[in-house]
């Protein structure tokens, strides 16, 4: 098996569905399967899958563990030389998996890499970063980061210098579309199930460096993603009420532990 194709639905059946029929229709050149898992929504993507694309495995998870639990389902269920996990999203209008698929077969010292996410008017999301510090909730999540050291410190952190139509090394990238190397999770392991949702990610970039591989931005590679933050940038006391910005604090407050007293990797 060439690719495996992960899709972790929570209740966005109609958007998962468009993902399939999406899919199905790029006839990729290469043996690949498709694996299909709902997080505990049961909100009619299984009778889809079974109904609209027989052809797609599908796994039914009964407790909604969070974004690295249900992804990780699918995982170890998954064949491919290479696997990808996609959030449902998204849209290919292009040749971005044929591109992302030979990136990664000629780039061997590569083993997790992601494309150029972009917006449904075509302009660039900020989808690979630095390796933040204590700073990223204050910033990112209050309204601290509108002013001159927030904006400052945000840029830096989403990389906005970067020329994000070329291919690059990166510290972390966004989990909303990623391929890897199988193989490489040996070392690597999977994704860190103790974070719920937010900073997994981060997480599983940093461990594919420290285990001595490449994480990749492969900016040739196109895929629109009709993505809305869930928690933006607000007040401190309305952040300490919003449960995404809540679980983005607690992920966060959990990678620092993690890390804790380790030296960044270097990247290069």
């Amino acid at each position: 098996m060439d690719l495996s194709i992960v899709i972790l639905n929570y209740k966005n059946k109609n958007l998962a569905k468009e993902l399939l029929k999406n899919l199905v229709e790029l006839n990729l050149p290469y043996q690949h399967e498709i694996i299909v898992v709902d997080n505990a929504s049961y909100d009619g993507i299984k009778e889809i899958v079974e109904e609209k694309f027989p052809q797609v495995k599908f796994i039914q998870s009964h407790k909604n563990g969070g974004f690295a639990y249900g992804n990780n389902l699918g995982i170890k269920q998954a064949q491919g030389k290479y696997i990808m996990i996609m959030n449902p999203d998204l849209a290919i209008l292009s040749d971005a998996i044929d591109i992302l698929y030979k990136y990664m077969e000629d780039n061997i010292d590569v083993a997790l890499a992601g494309p150029r996410l972009i917006n449904a008017d075509k302009s660039v999301q900020s989808s690979c970063t630095t390796l933040p510090d204590w700073r990223l909730p204050m910033y990112r999540r209050t309204s601290l980061g509108d002013t001159k050291a927030g904006r400052r410190w945000l840029d830096k952190y989403l990389m906005k210098n970067l020329d994000h139509y070329k291919n690059n090394y990166v510290p972390a990238l966004f989990g909303a579309c990623l391929i890897f190397r199988s193989d490489a999770l040996d070392k690597v392991g999977l994704l860190d199930e103790r974070y719920f949702m937010y900073l997994e990610d981060l997480d599983w970039s940093r461990r594919f460096w420290q285990n001595g591989y490449k994480v990749a931005y492969v900016g040739k590679a196109e895929i629109i993603h009709l993505h809305r933050r869930q928690s933006a940038a607000q007040g401190l006391i309305k952040t300490l009420f919003s449960k995404t910005a809540r679980n983005h604090i607690i992920s966060f407050v959990k990678y620092l532990l993690k890390f804790k007293g380790q030296k960044l990797p270097r990247i290069s």
